[in-house]
């Protein structure tokens, strides 16, 4: 028997289907061992030894595929062909050998798309693990523990709300804040614009002012209206006839087919796409077999792939669509072992497969694949120049014609932030002809700041700049979304203000470690190490030999002076120059102090120097401004039950209201949606009395209860709640109301239980006899008879299913016996008759698990 290993059951069921009865194909379910998170792992002090440590999920999947290497002949490690896969391989030859399991033969495979011709292709053509993919891999995962142990706990004793800092990651969000900070500092400029609206032959058309009183016009030329009207009456008294035809012809080249960059790119651009779901579709389709290996830095397609898409395109349009000679690109990938085949389907003759987002993705990778070997568009750009009888005034037309489509028939690559090109049709014309003037629009506009980088920019910059690799690059923009150093809004990158102060506290003191030139280069070396021109732990040593004593420079350093270099280095930032000659650090409230920098248990904020007795804060990302400022607390009133003082302050959370001091003052938040001219002390007491008892319940007896919680206004009673729709209505709302609105609630939990209607029919089931059903499941869409469940896999379209497809999907899944889960349901029942056993057990496992770590 041959065992293969691949990474997930999806495959390994399709694999399995190929190879045939003397082949045993089993999943490690991607990475199977890692780093333990502890101090250690990595020893520095002995060659940068690494621990591993096994997932404790992944026990059941290795002792499966350990029982079955015991009685293998060979085993064929078939993980995905990249670096990632190779290592998953390794590790499983590592811990077979580690079980004396490993069987006398062992070969790697690998295949680009999991279609029989491929991998039957491939089990053909074995060969051995790369070392050098292997050391890459080691010399990254040590690198980036290194990094991440050594220079986290930096941050939590240092600067208090920061979570972590990683290799790539920090430097992605220094890009996100360094932008964010070039919009604050950009000041707009006014500019003018003239544009003549004209006719010819009945087609209207517009010219721009390129030439005014004998000068050259720029998009900043004119930059005051007094100009703009000038220009416009000189534009308006002039006769104007065609001084100038030109028509120049162009050509546009298709791109190459993707990468895993580009398709985040795109995907992010014409499907809305963030690089993480971009990347599970995408792993989806490769484990279908619907497209090659999503994970490339490669733009070349087999020859017999680019023969497919030249037959496709011949069927689809005329021969003028096929070029003469087929297409070759060129990777720009600097380490030749990782440059793959291109992200392409497996089949061209397919334009469409599976549903939903499936589809979407698919059809972008079958067009830009197509479109790769098409023919380049051919178009003609004409510019027409209208002078006035002086010579001293010239309006200018431009156009763009598509003479032949070629590519662009099918696709057009998208772009990030840039305007259309000016592709408006021209009438005819021919030097002396006078088209009529109809009009004169002047307008005027201002500069923008460069835009926030989108997740398709973002991902397009680090590329630019060598930072990571393409296929972390979902993984890093999820962390800073995780880690809530960045908002997304609008598909942009917004930095928060922990992520912003993390950036300063890495530029201040870990300048090196977060360069761009110094994180290429990195880079560089490392990919120098899979490509076998490079020492794996010389690459470490030379990184450790600053790092760790860097680190240990700054952990010597005291709070408050890691705070006071920071207020230093972020001084022109936070206190920008005011303009007029007075000092942008005093503070608005008192006018003697001065505003500083200071840590605090939730953070950094700005206050004044002369706390306590001015009590002036505002938020750490509110550089220079007042809005959101806190002078301290603001007396309401006092309550004239108890007579203790009403307070508003802000907080953490924003504003809220207290009676009385210590820590038994009662608070209460301030809602938005309560008008401020509407909040006085009466509003804050009602506040602060809350919550009140509506009244008692007539069928339970049991009081409901109207109160502000955390997410807002609300009903209880009896343990169940139901929202409320503003604060108005804790107060408003009497009991029948009350009532209502708690049976609505119970209802609409109870609507969640009831039976679903199908999304179709199809009959009896000629074994079971009965009715099959496609249902919307917790997990997806599936078919049942009654008796069995069957997902539908990812790319099937639940749409149109057909009666047959129904059938295989229930007879495959019976023919798997039960779940596992419910197998194991009997044992648990009876474990209690075994309850000494048990605890013994319990006993030895901290001590096993603290061994494997």
């Amino acid at each position: 028997m041959q065992l293969v290993i691949v990474e997930s059951p999806a495959k390994a069921k399709t694999i399995e289907k190929y190879l045939g009865r003397d082949f045993k194909v089993l999943a490690s379910y991607g990475h199977v061992r890692d780093l333990p998170p502890k101090d250690g792992s990595v020893d520095p002090d002995d060659g940068f030894a690494m621990q591993w440590q096994l997932y404790p999920d992944k026990t059941k999947q290795m002792k499966e595929i350990q029982d079955a290497a015991k009685t293998a002949d060979r085993l064929i490690l078939a993980t995905d062909p990249d670096r990632e896969g190779e290592a998953i391989s390794w590790h499983v030859r590592e811990l077979l050998r580690s079980k004396k399991s490993l069987p006398a033969e062992v070969d790697r495979v690998t295949f680009n798309a999991i279609t029989k011709d491929a991998v039957l292709t491939a089990m053909a053509h074995p060969r051995a693990l790369d070392d050098d993919l292997i050391d890459a891999y080691r010399a990254r995962r040590a690198l980036d523990y290194l990094v991440g142990f050594t220079l986290s706990p930096v941050l939590w004793r240092k600067l208090p709300g920061a979570k972590s800092a990683g290799r790539v990651q920090s430097v992605s969000l220094r890009l996100v804040v360094e932008r964010e900070r070039e919009i604050e500092a950009f000041v707009a400029q006014q500019y003018w614009s003239v544009t003549g609206l004209f006719e010819m032959s009945g087609t209207p058309f517009k010219a721009r002012l390129a030439r005014w009183r004998g000068d050259k016009i720029e998009r900043l030329s004119i930059t005051s209206e007094a100009d703009a009207r000038a220009a416009e009456a000189d534009v308006k008294a002039g006769h104007f006839s065609v001084d100038l035809v030109e028509t120049k012809p162009l050509t546009r080249n298709p791109p190459p087919p993707f990468t895993t960059s580009t398709l985040q790119q795109e995907a992010a651009r014409k499907l809305g796409f963030s690089a993480s779901h971009t990347m599970r579709i995408a792993q989806g389709l490769y484990e279908d077999g619907a497209i090659t290996y999503m994970r490339t830095d490669g733009v070349q397609m087999d020859g017999s792939a680019i023969s497919a898409a030249r037959k496709a395109i011949a069927t689809r349009y005329d021969g003028g669509y096929v070029p003469d000679q087929p297409r070759q690109y060129q990777t720009k990938a600097k380490n030749a072992q990782e440059a793959h085949e291109a992200i392409r389907p497996t089949d061209f003759s397919k334009d469409k497969t599976g549903g939903g987002d499936h589809a979407r993705l698919y059809e972008l990778i079958w067009k830009r694949a197509m479109a790769s070997q098409m023919a380049s568009a051919r178009l003609e750009r004409t510019s027409i120049d209208l002078t006035d009888g002086t010579g001293k005034t010239m309006l200018r037309a431009t156009g763009q014609v598509i003479k032949f489509p070629g590519f662009l028939a099918l696709y057009d690559e998208g772009r990030d932030d840039s305007e259309d090109e000016d592709a408006r049709l021209l009438p005819a014309m021919a030097k002396g002809d006078a088209p009529a003037k109809t009009g004169i629009e002047v307008e005027k506009h201002e500069t923008q700041p460069p835009p926030r980088y989108s997740e398709a920019s973002l991902v397009k910059k680090m590329e630019e700049l060598g930072i990571g690799r393409p296929s972390t690059y979902a993984s890093i923009l999820q962390v800073l979304k995780d880690r809530a150093y960045v908002t997304v809004e609008k598909n942009r990158f917004i930095p928060e203000e922990s992520g912003r102060l993390l950036t300063a506290f890495l530029e201040r003191f870990f300048e090196r470690y977060v360069g761009y030139d110094f994180t290429a280069g990195l880079e560089e070396e490392l990919d120098d190490v899979s490509g076998g021109r490079a020492q794996w732990q010389a690459v470490l040593e030379r990184f450790w030999r600053d790092f760790k004593p860097r680190t240990g420079e700054v952990m010597e350093q005291k709070p408050s002076e890691i705070t006071a270099a920071l207020d230093e280095f972020l001084g022109p930032y936070l206190f920008p120059d005011k303009g007029d000659g007075s000092d942008p650090r005093i503070c608005p409230n008192c006018g003697t102090g001065k505003l500083a920098l200071r840590g605090g248990k939730f953070g950094p904020f700005i206050a004044c120097s002369n706390y306590p007795d001015c009590k002036y804060t505002r938020k750490f990302a509110q550089p220079g401004g007042s809005d959101g400022a806190d002078t301290g607390p603001e007396t309401m009133g006092n309550d004239p039950d108890s007579g203790l003082e009403v307070t508003k302050r802000s907080g953490r959370f924003g504003p809220y209201i207290q009676l009385g001091d210590g820590k038994e003052a009662k608070r209460s938040s301030i809602p938005k949606d309560i008008p401020g001219e509407d909040f006085d002390l009466d509003y804050a007491l009602r506040l602060l009395s809350l919550p009140r008892e509506v009244g008692v319940h007539p069928e339970s007896g049991k009081p409901i209860m109207a109160g502000l919680g955390r997410y807002g206004p609300y009903l209880l009673h009896d343990g169940k709640y139901a929202k409320l729709t503003g604060t108005a209505e804790i107060f408003d709302i009497g009991m029948n109301a009350a009532v209502v609105r708690i049976a609505e609630a119970a209802a609409g939990g109870g609507r969640g239980r009831t039976k679903a209607e199908p999304l179709n029919t199809f009959g009896p089931h000629p074994t079971s006899g009965g009715e099959m059903k496609l249902m919307e499941g917790r997990f997806g869409p599936y078919v049942t008879d009654g008796t069995t469940n069957a997902t539908l896999p990812k790319s099937a379209d639940p749409a149109t299913l057909t009666l047959e497809e129904a059938i295989e999907l229930i007879d495959a899944r019976a023919a798997k016996g039960p779940a596992k889960g419910k197998k194991k349901a009997a044992p648990k029942k009876a474990a209690p008759k075994k309850a000494p056993a048990k605890k013994a057990a319990a006993k030895k496992a901290p001590a096993k698990k603290a061994a494997a770590e």
